[in-house]
This record gives C-alpha cells, sequence and structure tokens, in this order.
C-alpha cells in the first residue's frame, strides 16, 4: 500500500500565515525523510474562515520540490474550471520539471459556489452540466498541450490559437507544423515546457457520485475519494472497477486506480485521540456537512432518525465508527486491515492537520502514525505478496 499525506492547509486560529507556512513545511520534509509516497495540497479560495487555506497546490509544490528529494508532489486537487487551461498546463509542466518527474496531477470541478462564481463565471456551480462540459474541455486542452508538439483546438469554451493573427519573424522560421505559410497565420501554438514525465504526469479525479467515477474510468483517470463508509465505498470502487473494466477490455482488479483519504489521528489511547482531535474533526465536518448533509457518511439503505436539524447527528461517536482513522496504533492497523480486506485499497492518504488543531499535536500523531502504524501495514502487504 501507498501511504500519502493529505495536506488541507488550515488556518482557524488566525495565525500569521508564514507560520503556517512553516508548518506545513515541516509536514512535508518529515514525510519525505521518512519515505512516505505522497504529499498533496489543495486549493481553495476566499476561504477567510480558516477552514481551507491554501490558494494555490502548485505553489505549495513548487516550495515542496525544493525542499524535497524523493516525495511525489500532488494536488487534492487543482480546480482545473477556474483557470485558464494553457497556463494550468504550462504551470504543471514547470512543476514537474523542478521536480524532475514527481508531480501527480489533481483535478477537479469544485465544490463552493463562493469559489466558482467569482473564480471563473463560466464555472457557476448552479449550472452543473456547463461546468462538466467546461471540466471536460479543459481537460482535453490540457492534455493537448502536454501531448502534442503543436496542437489547435475549437470548442465552446476555448478557441487556440487565436484566429487570424498573423506571425512573421526572422528568427522564427515558417513551418507548416505551425503556420499557414502562404498567410503567416498562426494554425497551431506550443507550450514550453513539455512535462518531464511522458506523456504526462498521473491524473488524480476528485470524485463522489456514480457518474463522475464512472467518467473518470472511462477516460483512463485515476480518482480520488473521501468520507463514506468502507461499505458505501465498497459500491463506489466496484462502480469503477467495472466502468474501467469495459473501457480497458481486462479484468481490472478492485482498488486499482483508486486513493482513498481518511481522517486520521493516532495517540496512545482513545480517549486521548478524541480528547486531542475529537472537537477540531467535528467542527470541519459540520463545514463540509453544511452543503453535503450525512448522506456521504450513511451505509447503504441506512435510514438516520429524524432530526429538528440535519446535522444534530454530528458527533465524535457518530463519525468515528464510520470513517475515522482516530486511536490507538493497534485500532488504526485494525481499519486499515479492514480497508484492505474489504477494498483492496492500493493508496491511502491521511492527514491530522484539521482546524484549530496545535501543530505539536497533529505532528505527534502523524509519527506515531509514521512509526507505529506504517512498518505494521508494510508487513502485512509484503506477508501477502509472498503468499501470492
Amino acid at each position: 500500500m501507498k501511504i500519502g499525506y493529505f495536506c488541507n492547509t488550515t488556518n482557524w486560529n488566525n495565525k500569521p500565515y508564514e507560520k503556517i507556512l512553516e508548518e506545513t513545511r515541516e509536514i512535508t520534509i518529515f514525510c519525505d525523510q521518512n519515505n512516505w509516497d505522497s504529499i498533496w495540497y489543495t486549493e481553495h479560495h476566499f476561504n477567510h474562515e480558516g477552514m481551507e487555506a491554501c490558494t494555490n497546490p502548485l505553489m505549495m509544490g513548487t516550495d515542496a520540490a525544493a525542499r524535497t528529494n524523493r516525495i511525489k508532489i500532488g494536488q487534492a486537487c487543482n480546480v482545473i474550471t477556474f483557470h485558464n487551461p494553457i497556463r494550468l498546463a504550462e504551470d504543471i509542466a514547470m512543476l514537474d520539471q523542478l521536480s524532475k518527474g514527481r508531480v501527480l496531477v489533481g483535478i477537479g470541478r469544485g465544490i463552493y459556489g463562493r469559489e466558482a462564481i467569482n473564480m471563473n463565471k463560466e464555472a457557476d456551480l448552479k449550472d452543473q452540466a456547463k461546468n462538466f462540459r467546461l471540466f471536460e474541455e479543459t481537460l482535453t486542452i490540457m492534455k493537448k498541450a502536454w501531448t502534442e508538439n503543436f496542437f489547435s483546438h475549437k470548442g465552446e469554451f476555448y478557441t487556440y490559437p487565436a484566429p487570424n493573427f498573423v506571425w512573421q519573424h526572422d528568427m522564427s522560421p515558417p513551418s507548416e507544423e505551425f503556420l499557414d505559410t502562404a498567410t503567416n497565420e498562426i494554425k497551431k501554438i506550443s507550450i514550453v515546457p513539455k512535462t518531464y514525465q511522458k506523456p504526462h504526469p498521473p491524473i488524480w479525479q476528485v470524485v463522489d457520485g456514480a457518474r463522475s467515477i464512472e467518467w473518470a474510468a472511462q477516460n483512463g483517470i485515476n480518482t480520488i475519494m473521501w468520507i463514506p463508509t468502507v461499505k458505501a465505498l465498497k459500491k463506489r470502487f466496484q462502480i469503477y472497477k467495472d466502468a474501467k473494466s469495459k473501457s480497458e477490455k481486462r479484468d481490472v482488479p478492485l482498488g486499482e486506480g483508486i486513493s482513498l483519504v481518511r481522517d486520521m489521528f493516532v495517540a496512545e489511547t482513545m480517549e486521548e485521540a478524541e480528547k486531542l482531535a475529537g472537537e477540531h474533526i467535528i467542527n470541519y465536518m459540520k463545514w463540509v456537512c453544511h452543503w453535503r448533509g450525512l448522506g456521504n457518511h450513511m451505509d447503504p439503505g441506512e435510514e438516520l432518525p429524524e432530526t429538528k436539524h440535519k446535522l444534530d447527528l454530528l458527533d465524535y461517536e457518530f463519525l468515528h465508527k464510520r470513517n475515522l482513522l482516530f486511536g490507538t496504533p493497534e485500532y488504526v492497523i485494525d481499519k486499515i486491515k479492514e480497508l484492505q480486506s474489504e477494498l483492496n485499497l492500493q493508496n491511502l492518504q491521511v492527514w491530522s492537520n484539521f482546524p484549530g488543531i496545535k501543530h505539536e499535536d497533529c505532528m505527534r500523531s502523524i509519527k506515531l502514525f509514521n512509526d507505529e502504524v506504517i512498518p505494521k501495514i508494510t508487513s502485512i502487504n509484503s506477508k501477502v505478496q509472498k503468499a501470492s
């Protein structure tokens, strides 16, 4: 199993921003020095509340690339509907070059209307169909930019190159590869640099619903899932497996191409885990579930009792039994074993820097996970491989 750290940078306590960056660097360097597979940064905007405090995962990744040697650098995710596709393709390619091929490209459509309407009015989440068309076209352009020496595109939202632009320069020899040599009108363009990895870095899409899961599988894209219970995840994993198997005309193993994010806090005792981190994960989930409700936390067919407010059931006991890796190393190991047994889980991302948590408590949790949990999971993986 590959272990990554999901670095959802937060600033609930209104620390000076440079302090947030210092703490993030400490997590990043620790994971690199202790052979974690990957670290993932997020993209969120206008979050003055402090629940999500990173606006640019690629800039965070550039800082990480300069301070680390081996860890893969991912984004969970780039909200590609917010960005000019060529500029985003260039920036990702530059980071891939700077890191010598350590980039994992995370993509998504966005979940917060406040962000979408202000970053790109075409990405307005009130029109989901249009948002998806924008997402698909943006990704198509990015792939063209990475894989074709010179490319063109004409779609609903973007046309490249801009039509009727004449180019003539003595140091730019005319070529039919990009130019109409009779009129000198540019017909194709090329980005610099291309990605270090060929044809491009692995792409991971943050997904939730069945349609997104199927689309990713059909288009050869890996997926990142987060909240659901094991029983609910099993259904999602099967949807991805079936769609990918059909698309690739092979029997894709369950779990292939999927990474799971889990909220993690390891402590010496179960009580200490709840005491140090329970309130903070509940606060974060209240933020998330304000829009989503509790549906993503429910087992298939489960019906919750009616309450006055939709989040009245959201407490530590409700969350813990459903999807939290909170507790002693032994407890967390058992929960990861369950994920491996039920889902054939191959990629796990964990995070502990919840909004409001003390950084020293976060680091203690990460170190306990590193020292007490990962070796046992690695041992389990080795035994399984030998047996097979």
